[in-house]
């Protein structure tokens, strides 16, 4: 993975195009032998053709159009369909678009996967992470929905709603990706707990999360209460574990 050789960056976008070229030069510069998808929904301002554009001048960026915006869950769940059937792919990280996720804390991100993790989750919550630009509102929702999954899940991690992540291929393989409940943010919080369930190795990284400087959040109040409400059923589901020969994406 040095370099980022076998490491794919999952990048699902909507309405970004503001963002969309700077982000995917900021990434390869960081990883200059990663690979970038673009996980497109339907964007009506764009971003899916600048993608296109982009990906017919640059080899380590590919596309994946899709064709209604149906929320963060779906798109990552597609991307990382698409990221597994590559038989080069070493390990998956996924990130925002809107340089809220720092490009250059990738490097750092992938570290502990080198170092024989499994995942690792960029916190802002253990020393040395942080946010900066957040309102009151945008702490205390992302605090309380992170408190509120801890002690609902009995998880101890400390950053469960971030989306900063990187994932070895064998332990994301192993998910059932189908089975994900959630197509907003609450898509985050299921997957360190499926991922918690199989035993994997965890590693958390701390990392700055930026407010956006352009674009529009995506952040709704459905989505939070989406996202409550799924935890609250994982608490009390059974979901049989299929292995990785057996897995249904």
């Amino acid at each position: 993975m040095a370099a980022g050789r076998g490491v794919w960056v999952v990048l699902p976008t909507y309405n970004e195009i503001e963002n969309l070229e700077g982000v995917l030069a900021a990434i390869l510069e960081a990883l200059p032998q990663a690979q970038v998808l673009v996980v497109d929904d339907g964007s009506p301002d764009g971003t899916g053709q600048l993608a296109d554009t982009i990906a017919a001048r640059e080899p380590r960026a590919a596309v994946l159009h899709r064709s209604a915006k149906e929320g963060l869950g779906p798109a990552y769940r597609a991307g990382f369909r698409w990221v597994l059937d590559r038989p080069e792919t070493q390990a998956v990280v996924q990130m925002d678009a809107d340089f809220s996720h720092d490009p250059r804390d990738l490097p750092r991100l992938l570290a502990p996967l080198m170092a024989g993790a499994d995942l690792a989750l960029g916190s802002r919550y253990v020393p040395g992470g942080g946010t900066a630009g957040w309102p009151w509102y945008r702490r205390l929702i992302s605090r309380g929905g992170t408190t509120f999954a801890r002690t609902v899940l009995l998880l101890p991690y400390r950053d469960l709603t971030g989306g900063f992540k990187a994932w070895r291929r064998e332990l994301l393989d192993s998910i059932r990706l189908r089975d994900m409940g959630v197509n907003g943010y609450g898509f985050q919080i299921e997957m360190t707990w499926w991922a918690h369930r199989r035993g994997a190795r965890i590693v958390q990284v701390p990392i700055i999360f930026r407010e956006r400087t352009a674009g529009r959040s995506k952040m709704t109040g459905g989505i939070v209460r989406e996202a409550m409400l799924r935890v609250l059923a994982l608490r009390w589901e059974t979901i049989p574990f299929v292995g990785t020969s057996e897995r249904q994406r």
